[in-house]
């Protein structure tokens, strides 16, 4: 499978997320859910590197290597709470779109930080992306 398929099943299950996590967060503290979906994940997580990865994937990252993804794991885990949270507070509709908007910070950080081109096209999608949000947010 291409990168596009693996794209588009993110976004499947980031959508079965969303629905199964706001049935979830009724009546919990966001923290405690957060939490408990972090360990599921992280049991998951290594049971599908154990079966799936070659043996010599196992080496120690560079330092480098490990850093961004201790910082990358850090992000991901406030993003998570701050989600979670969100979720608890207001509907999944509104919640989920203006967490997409992820996606119009990737495309200017990746333009800043990685050296990306920033595209006529990759702009007018990110607008369109911001507008989207705004628009059922607050619509």
């Amino acid at each position: 499978m291409n990168w596009i398929v693996w794209a588009l099943l993110s976004a499947l299950f980031a959508a079965a997320t969303a629905i199964l996590a706001k049935v979830g967060v009724e009546g919990v503290d966001s923290n405690i859910a957060t939490a408990v979906r972090t360990s599921v994940i992280f049991v998951f997580a290594w049971i599908v590197a154990y079966l799936f990865s070659p043996s010599h994937a196992f080496a120690v990252p560079t330092r480098r290597v490990l850093t961004f993804l201790v910082l990358s794991g850090l992000a991901t885990g406030l993003s998570w709470l701050c989600y979670f949270r969100a979720l608890q507070l207001g509907p999944a509709s509104r919640v989920a779109p203006i967490d997409k908007l992820s996606v119009v910070l990737v495309i200017v950080f990746a333009a800043l930080f990685l050296g990306e081109k920033l595209t006529w096209g990759k702009a007018l999608g990110g607008l369109l992306i911001a507008a989207g949000a705004i628009a059922v947010t607050f619509g």
